[in-house]
């Protein structure tokens, strides 16, 4: 099958899971084309079966400042598409790429393209609700050949916040399990965190995260236990933790190391990962985490529930509570027994419920279905 993927190429968690399933399928045989403005950040490997075609705006004075990049975007899926002999167009996360994938199937309308539209989270909750793009969200939605939610619950908050009878598949995000699992870390060892515990945390670092309750949290824990903070990521409340670490003398326990491509190093010899967000559709760190052995503690709000299991492989707790976010992690970090045994729990759901093995066959028979049903 011929098929080809657009999604933002940052570390976010779209790119991040667009990017892992183009890989798996060219691993089983598929030929992959990424399109998008860059090389995906998760893009690091080489493979024959997958190829890249970069978007470029041309430079106009008219366009200032505002490039129309959904155009030029939809002009090269077309322009692939008709090269390639694409059998479909997958899209992550609705806005744009969804009216640039409709666009596309436009210009190639004697062509018959197919294309579908995983939503991922904040496409939904939150720009795609803004009263600017609502419409046309739900327009994307609506005219896409097929539509797949990372989530039950992503799927219940579209249905509900766009008044559509589209139909939804869920789809949930996977992890490799031959990569994401427990084992000694050489940067870790850099870190000089020898005998100290490990916590880490892996995000955007946008105010949806809730960055400063991992500070928080993170000060009371390390007050009481020698304990050290990873915090993998970058984004716009970057700059306020720091000054947080400086102003409470952390600064030589709090590591911010920016998006890294090697994750897997540093959550395999974590010892607590922490996720505190106002929401998540899934929370791809956190599984990646649960693989990894490592017990997480997240808020009981969006997709989580389905993922972290209460007192089994981690901690779920109410948004914002972070007095009692730092004593579960206290109890973890000085119970071995109780993190070895939530680690393995964890490992033991990833590997049963989203082990890419079995996921990624799932978005094949999708495409396959798509290709196959009436106009």
């Amino acid at each position: 099958m011929k098929i080809g993927i657009t999604c933002y190429p940052t570390f976010g968690g779209s790119g991040v899971v667009a990017t892992e399933l183009g890989i798996a399928l060219a691993r089983g045989g598929d030929d992959v084309h990424f399109i998008s403005y860059a090389m995906p950040s998760r893009l690091n490997i080489l493979h024959e079966r997958v190829r890249f075609h970069e978007v470029t705006v041309t430079p106009y004075p008219l366009f200032d400042p505002y490039p129309p990049y959904t155009l030029a975007l939809a002009t090269k899926m077309a322009e692939v598409a008709a090269y390639e002999k694409l059998d479909i167009l997958h899209v992550h996360y609705a806005i744009p790429h969804a009216i640039s994938a409709y666009l596309a199937k436009q210009i190639l309308a004697g062509q018959s393209l197919r294309f579908i539209t995983t939503l991922h989270g904040t496409d939904i909750t939150l720009v795609g609700r803004d009263e600017s793009y609502l419409p046309i969200t739900k327009f994307g939605i609506e005219k896409s050949d097929g539509v797949t939610a990372v989530s039950r619950w992503l799927k219940e908050e579209t249905a509900k916040n766009f008044a559509t009878e589209k139909e939804i598949e869920v789809i949930p995000n996977f992890v490799d399990p031959s990569r994401f699992k427990r084992h000694d870390s050489d940067i870790c060892r850099m870190l000089g965190a020898g005998g100290e515990k490990l916590i880490c945390h892996v995000s955007n670092f946008r105010p949806v995260k809730r960055i400063m309750d991992v500070m928080q949290v993170f000060a009371r824990v390390a007050r009481k236990i020698p304990s050290r903070l990873i915090m993998v990521g970058d984004g716009p409340d970057r700059s306020k933790a720091e000054a947080f670490c400086r102003d409470r003398r952390l600064r030589d326990r709090v590591f911010f190391l920016g998006n890294v491509p090697n994750i897997e190093e540093l959550l395999g010899a974590s010892d607590l990962f922490l996720l505190p967000s106002d929401t998540e559709s899934f929370g791809m760190a956190a599984l990646e985490a649960l693989a990894s052995e490592v017990p997480v503690i997240a808020t009981s709000a969006g997709g989580l529930p389905e993922l972290i299991i209460d007192a089994e492989n981690g901690y779920l707790l109410p948004v914002g509570d972070i007095d009692a976010m730092a004593d579960r992690a206290m109890e973890i970090l000085s119970d071995d027994a109780l993190r070895k045994r939530m680690g393995i729990a964890g490992r033991e759901l990833a590997v049963e419920r989203f082990n890419v093995a079995k996921v990624v066959p799932c978005y094949r028979q999708f495409y396959e279905r798509i290709i196959s049903s009436p106009p």
